[in-house]
């Protein structure tokens, strides 16, 4: 018998898409079970997006809760919130119940304060309620709001035989198990067990003799930003997390790491983009133009600062035309210069790349600087020589040129330095910030180096 390949990519489909809205429309609950059962919850959220609100919401009510649960957790926030909104304070408890505490504190999290209050009222696992509870007081930005409580941690004076069945029983509430802790008896992270060395210890051995004492591990008030940084130095797949009394409290697992990747990475492309607060493609027209407007304002400044400036040169405009031709040339190669230094050294810092003084990072831009603005202003001095035959005129933007690009480049590495840090997101420095204020040192430079030389 041919052996099927089940390891199919989903792939959504309109004709997909048709059929279970026409399953629901009818309200054929037998059928749209079996289709559903068929794809795994990552790929139903996906199904579910593309529904309305009420047909979506539907599905939910009818599928078991230990699946929809993982299927709500896997939908964009927004259409999850549209979902919340339309179910009952008993059907998002129940939701609730199925989760992983850090899972259930983020889908609490996103309701209001009266059906928070409510929601956790009717949670009738106490302990599970006691930890969602505690979740919800630390800081989202904090491993304190990123963590789950499960975890699998054993006592060092235990001995294997005695580890080996606490391990067990902790270990039905625990998803994935990544890593041992081990534990004082005042509950303070001492180290991790190996299941390897459990596996090969004698069943009397104690903990004590077996467990590793060094352990990574993160503080409740550590940034999430941080937190990533050390796992991702480190390979981990999970980390544990301690109170001020290096008491165990929680760890934090890489799958919610990657989603603090993501939204970093996304936070700050808007920041390069000039789009000061997060939002997306579907969001009001109100709140992109709230978001937008600010870095367009100082676009509209930047180039009212620049019409002033060529206005001071009226003079050299009159009697050398050519030189207004290359002022988007120089302008251009100001902002993109610019751009491009902030965007090394923004991605430097986020990776912790960026070593040594800020006075080196200059020096070596400068000299980068040098060398680029170089190369590329002989290539225009000789277009320019060639085709016009204005030396003077040649030499002046070819040399404002250079100035322009070393300037371009020192600007673009010391302003993300500089906000760096003052505890600024340095991201906010390879937008329209850069563009603009390059824009205006650019024509500033260009016109005065060409006064100079030509003697206008």
């Amino acid at each position: 018998m041919e052996e099927q390949n089940e390891n199919i990519k989903f792939t959504i489909s309109d004709a997909l898409i048709d059929q279970v809205e026409e399953l629901v429309n009818s309200k054929n609950n037998n059928a749209i079970i079996e289709l559903l059962n068929e794809y795994h919850h990552a790929d139903i959220a996906e199904i579910l997006e593309d529904l309305n609100p009420e047909q979506s919401t539907y599905i939910i009510k009818l599928l078991d809760s230990g699946k929809t649960s993982e299927i709500l957790m896997e939908m964009d926030e927004d259409d999850r919130e549209k979902i919340l909104d339309l179910l009952s304070i008993k059907e998002i408890a129940e939701e609730i119940e199925e989760l992983d505490t850090d899972d259930a504190a983020d889908m609490i999290s996103e309701l209001s304060e009266e059906r928070q209050a409510a929601v956790i009222a009717q949670i009738e696992d106490q302990d599970h309620k006691a930890e969602i509870q505690e979740l919800l007081a630390y800081d989202e930005d904090t491993a304190g709001g990123l963590m789950a409580k499960e975890l699998v941690r054993v006592n060092e004076n235990w001995t294997v035989t005695e580890c080996v069945k606490e391990m067990r029983a902790q270990a039905e509430n625990v998803t994935r198990v990544h890593s041992i802790y081990v534990v004082d008896d005042d509950e303070k992270l001492i180290g991790r067990l190996s299941l390897k060395d459990l596996l090969m210890a004698s069943p009397r051995a104690h903990i004590s003799t077996v467990y590793i004492p060094k352990v990574d591990y993160v503080t409740v008030d550590e940034d999430v930003v941080d937190v990533a940084k050390v796992m991702q130095k480190y390979d981990l797949e999970a980390i544990p997390v301690v109170d001020e009394y290096k008491t165990l409290v929680g760890r934090i697992t890489i799958d919610d790491i990657v989603d603090v990747i993501k939204e970093e990475a996304e936070k700050d492309y808007q920041l390069a983009a000039g789009i000061t607060k997060g939002v997306e493609a579907d969001d009001s027209i109100l709140q992109l133009t709230r978001a937008r407007l600010p870095w367009l304002f100082l676009g509209l400044i930047g180039g009212i600062g620049a019409f002033l400036i060529m206005e001071g040169f009226q003079e050299a405009f009159d009697s050398y035309a050519l030189l207004f031709f290359f002022t988007p040339l120089i302008a251009a190669m100001a902002g993109n210069v610019g751009v491009q230094s902030s965007a090394i050294i923004v991605q430097g810092l986020a990776n912790d790349d960026v070593k040594g003084s800020i006075n080196g990072r200059l020096i070596k831009e400068m000299l980068l600087a040098a060398l680029n603005g170089t190369i590329l202003a002989l290539f225009l001095f000789v277009f320019v020589w060639v085709v016009k035959g204005e030396f003077l005129t040649a030499l002046a933007i070819s040399v404002s040129l250079v100035a322009v690009i070393i300037v371009a480049g020192l600007i673009g590495t010391f302003v993300p330095l500089f906000l760096d840090k003052k505890g600024i997101d340095p991201a906010i420095a390879t937008g329209p910030f850069i563009t603009t204020s390059n824009d205006i040192f650019g024509i500033l430079i260009y016109f005065w180096i060409a006064k100079l030389i030509i003697g206008i």
